[in-house]
């Protein structure tokens, strides 16, 4: 032992934290040369074995499981949320990343630290290298997301958790994190989206969907289209699963929007919940807190005249927080950045600049990924932008800021169309933009940018600004 505190070594922070980040980016190698995420083999065999191989550790904690088009990150930290506040240890499984992978696991509404991501990683990576070695001449290997899936599977068990909140990557009856045995499922709202991998119609990719709903389990089901619905209560009714239904069995009674966002009545399966503050824009996100929390009621239990303590629940989602969906990041000009993708999430992010924001001024950067429905996301952002900024992200799959724009001039013209292919450029044209006035007694105040198009878009700008990962 040192005899005094002169006799110890300093510890060198900054050279750990190196070594961490050098490690993350060593291991994000070794995954990036896997199938990628946006592809799926229709298989659950090659993460049961994985699973099987680690101790099956998804059987360790009950499971709350999402799928949907949009809005399942969002509702997935206010479940997290809902959790926390009734003092679980709650494990979260979402994707895409928006800035560092490893904000997918999170233990308690904190991202594990590089170091245990790394740990897991190397870990479980000797039987991800059996169940590879077992697969057949003409089958993939193990995907990049189905490792991810085993990694969070077993920090979870490790942590351990008490109750694991999963959203599916793509679908959701093939998808990885389905071989866990979900009490409740949960299903947000569906549109079109990932078309070449789950059906070209709503009925078709909701019925990829409906996959999560397990035999005997409780399905909570966001307002859903006709079609849509239609699969997902005959999956119900296939698996004998009970069903709790938005603007049926739940919903949001009233809701006033208020500084820093809105004021909620919400109906829940116990019964009200009123003066619920949500500090998040848009009548999508009252609806996911509804579903939310039908959801944390359904895993206790909750029913007619049993109700969750209703000042934790109102603690809980007063505290809800996520990035990247309408998150100010920079005032004067305002700087928003939402990382809506596709036209369903574009046109409920319009709908709220629309209803909740007045700004003299609204200028979009908009990047899009290559495999998305860019124009489908230009249209519906039109009406309520003044002018466009086109650019791109670092995203090998990106659209590139000319192609974006070739479709953003017919939907624009060519007075509301400014390309700059760096992020950071399109950004500072867009404050530039925004500050410009024809009229000299027109004050500048007022103005705002709006970041949007793509998840990476997205993470790419909160880094531009500072923003840590959560």
């Amino acid at each position: 032992m040192p005899d005094d505190e002169s006799d110890v070594e300093p510890v060198d922070e900054a050279a750990i934290e190196e070594q961490a980040r050098r490690d993350l980016i060593s291991v994000e190698a070794e995954l990036n040369r896997r199938w990628p995420e946006t592809k799926i083999e229709p298989s659950l065999t090659r993460i049961s074995t994985l699973a099987n191989l680690l101790g099956d550790p998804q059987r360790a904690y009950p499971v709350i499981h999402i799928a949907g088009t949009n809005g399942k990150s969002s509702t997935a930290r206010m479940i997290e949320t809902l959790f926390m506040h009734m003092g679980l240890r709650v494990g979260r499984y979402t994707s895409p990343h928006l800035q560092l992978v490893t904000e997918r696991i999170s233990i308690d509404g904190v991202p594990i630290s590089p170091e245990t991501y790394v740990k897991t990683y190397r870990d479980v990576e000797p039987f991800v290298a059996m169940v590879d070695n077992a697969t057949g001449p003409n089958e993939p290997a193990m995907s990049k997301f189905e490792v991810l899936t085993g990694m969070a599977f077993a920090a979870f068990a490790d942590a351990p958790v008490e109750v694991a909140v999963l959203e599916t990557g793509m679908g959701g009856r093939w998808d990885a994190t389905n071989i866990a045995d979900a009490q409740i499922s949960v299903i947000t709202p569906i549109g079109i989206d990932h078309t070449e991998y789950l059906g070209e119609d709503r009925r078709s990719i909701a019925t990829e969907k409906a996959g999560i709903i397990k035999p005997g389990g409780i399905a909570v089901l966001a307002e859903q289209p006709a079609d849509a619905e239609r699969a997902l209560l005959e999956r119900a009714v296939e698996v004998d699963a009970t069903v709790a239904r938005a603007g049926s069995e739940f919903g949001v009674l009233n809701r006033d929007i208020a500084v820093g966002g809105q004021l909620l009545s919400l109906q829940g399966l116990g019964g009200v919940y009123d003066e619920i503050f949500l500090p998040l824009h848009g009548r999508h996100q009252a609806d996911n807190a509804a579903l939310a929390l039908a959801a944390v009621e359904a895993f206790f239990g909750a029913g007619k005249e049993r109700q969750l303590e209703v000042e934790v629940v109102r603690e809980a989602f007063a505290a809800v927080q996520t990035p990247g969906r309408l998150e100010r990041v920079k005032a004067s000009p305002t700087v928003l950045i939402d990382a809506a993708h596709n036209p369903h999430g574009a046109l409920a992010l319009a709908n709220t600049v629309d209803e909740e924001f007045a700004f003299r001024k609204l200028v979009a950067v908009v990047g899009v990924l290559g495999d998305k429905d860019a124009t489908g996301v230009l249209e519906a952002l039109e009406p309520v932008v003044s002018e466009i900024v086109v650019t791109q992200n670092s995203s090998p799959r990106a659209l590139s800021a000319d192609e974006l724009a070739t479709l953003a001039l017919p939907i624009f013209g060519e007075e509301r169309v400014t390309v700059e292919p760096r992020l950071d450029s399109a950004i500072d044209a867009a404050v530039t933009l925004v500050e410009q006035t024809d009229d000299p007694e027109e004050p500048l105040s007022g103005g705002g940018v709006l970041v949007t198009g793509s998840v990476v878009t997205a993470g790419e700008a909160r880094t531009l600004f500072g923003k840590e990962p959560a």
